[in-house]
């Protein structure tokens, strides 16, 4: 990692106190080696963190963002719309951390700050939705009504594995829906239970069985999900294999673009990093390369 003059690492003023003791005794002691001025800011609701991230973001050369997908999926809502962008480095302090992984950066806060120390500066595409952007993916169907199944006490208490006991609630009550779906200008209409358009390479600390994902190609991974059984699964495990006739498939459909325009009956709220708010109709573009991130 080269050496940055001024920084802001941000951090969740709402976990108790000897868990933000814990964390920034992991981090700051091999952050600050690097960074001539380091500005430590905890903040206690989305909205602090958007508001530091436009108050901060033009003026620093990098931005450390100790926390969860959301947190970082709020801080880049803000760093995509500034004319000078800086840097972003991310802390792994959430439950599934999902871009984190992408980046190969260690679930470990002390040795996730000696990676980034160590890293390497990457471009990464945004995807673009309105006036939202999102970084990992953009999700209808079963992954929005997993999110909205979480127990949050049982997430307090179980981290990664409510995410996989939702899931499985909801395998059983996901109800399909039709859709038409525009890709560079290829159209495809079909019923489904799930469309995901990926950046990244994980969902739910999974990774989704595709080597071919990558965050700064330009290009959108689109995966059709038609319905959950066992040929679903075959073809997942299959599907980035070169003898695989993806054409064939029975109850998933894959393929990339840059452009995706999708309506649905019914309507489908969104999904975008764990965030639900927003539904059906949707047109996403992505923005190659719009910003840099410390890669492990």
């Amino acid at each position: 990692m080269p050496g940055y003059n001024k920084a802001l690492f941000l951090y969740n003023g709402n976990a108790g106190n000897a868990d933000i003791e814990q964390k920034l005794s992991q981090t700051l002691p091999v952050l600050a080696k690097d960074i001539k001025e380091l500005t430590v800011l905890g903040t206690y609701s989305i909205e602090e963190a958007q508001e530091a991230c436009q108050k901060h973001g033009e003026k620093i050369d990098l931005l450390l963002i100790l926390g969860g997908d959301g947190t970082v999926h709020a801080c880049i809502n803000t760093i995509s719309k500034l004319n000078r962008r800086p840097v972003i480095g991310i802390l792994p302090g959430g439950t599934s951390n999902d871009f984190s992984r992408t980046l190969e950066i260690p679930q470990n806060l002390n040795q996730a700050a000696e990676a980034l120390m160590n890293g390497r500066e990457q471009p990464v595409d945004v995807g673009k939705l309105e006036e939202c952007y999102f970084l990992n993916f953009w999700g209808i169907g079963l992954v929005t009504e997993t999110s909205f199944n979480i127990d949050k006490d049982q997430k307090s208490r179980l981290g990664v594995l409510s995410y996989f006991i939702s899931a499985l609630k909801t395998i059983n009550q996901a109800d399909p829906f039709t859709f038409r779906l525009t890709i560079d200008g290829e159209v495809i209409e079909d019923e489904a239970i799930m469309v995901l358009v990926m950046n990244g390479k994980f969902l739910g600390t999974r990774q989704i069985p595709i080597e071919s994902i990558d965050a700064g190609d330009g290009l959108f991974d689109v995966l059709v999900i038609k319905n959950s059984n066992l040929t679903l699964f075959k073809e997942l495990m299959n599907i980035d294999q070169p003898w695989a006739e993806t054409e064939s498939f029975q109850e998933l459909s894959y393929t990339k673009g840059e452009k995706i325009e999708i309506t649905t009956s019914p309507p489908q709220q969104v999904d975008m990093d764990g965030e639900i708010n927003d539904e059906t109709p949707s047109t996403i573009e992505v923005i190659p390369n719009h910003l840099t991130f410390l890669h492990a």
